[in-house]
């Protein structure tokens, strides 16, 4: 299995649009063949900060997702009006 987590450092007046595209993205990707877990998270103590947590069971799977029309088009939101770091890690 594959597990990323995706922190998104977001500014206050971005924050609405990046958080809608990350639930447009969370919602498709939970239908995707592979997709064990995908959820979108806020922080408790920093406004500014969301994570998607994401777990796959493949890199096929994980690949195909990457691919799809739907990652391609919000991840470009999100890159376009906050800053993503991501962490990988294979079990």
């Amino acid at each position: 299995m594959i597990r990323i987590n995706c922190f998104i450092a977001v500014d206050e007046e971005k924050r609405q649009i990046v958080l809608d595209a990350a639930k447009r993205l969370t919602e498709a990707s939970q239908k995707q063949e592979g997709c064990i877990a995908y959820d979108i998270f806020e922080s408790a103590t920093r406004r500014n900060v969301l994570m998607i947590c994401e777990t796959w069971r493949d890199k096929i799977s994980l690949d195909a997702h990457s691919a799809s029309e739907i990652f391609r088009k919000e991840v470009a939101i999100m890159n376009n009006e906050a800053v993503m770091k991501l962490e990988t890690f294979e079990f």
